[in-house]
């Protein structure tokens, strides 16, 4: 009997779990902190992200992901190939058949992530001084 995770089935869903999660994910990391609920999630997801890229890029090299490893690996098990070293840039190749230089994808990725961390980190604490003055004034 064969194993679940040497199925093609098995590979298939993730290979489908991996482009749905990473582009809400991408999505959720540009856009979360919009709405007060999801805020803390948002701040959340980018220091992940930032420990990605810049503590295991330190072992694995710059930017390095481990969503997108692992994405690949699922790829490469379906006889896929990986033509980008950049998940972004894979997307826009892949989703949208644009063909664009892989540095200007990833100078834009780092710049919509360096626009969104700042804004998260602001309104957090701006929330959390809000609470506390709020809290501090009804006692």
């Amino acid at each position: 009997m064969e194993s679940i995770f040497s199925s093609r089935l098995f590979y298939e869903v993730a290979n489908v779990f991996f482009y749905v999660f990473h582009v809400v994910l991408i999505l959720f990391n540009v856009i979360g902190w919009i709405w007060k609920g999801t805020r803390k999630l948002n701040l959340l997801t980018l220091g992940l992200t930032a420990f990605s890229w810049f503590a295991l890029g330190i072992f694995y090299g710059w930017g390095y992901c481990f969503l997108t490893d692992w994405h690949w690996q699922v790829r490469l098990e379906l006889g896929y190939p990986v033509k980008s070293a950049s998940y972004i840039h894979f997307l826009v190749t892949s989703m949208f058949s644009i063909k664009v230089s892989e540095s200007l994808v990833d100078v834009m990725t780092v710049v919509m992530f360096f626009a969104a961390l700042p804004t998260s980190l602001f309104l957090n604490v701006r929330d959390l001084r809000r609470r506390r003055r709020k809290s501090a004034t009804t006692t």
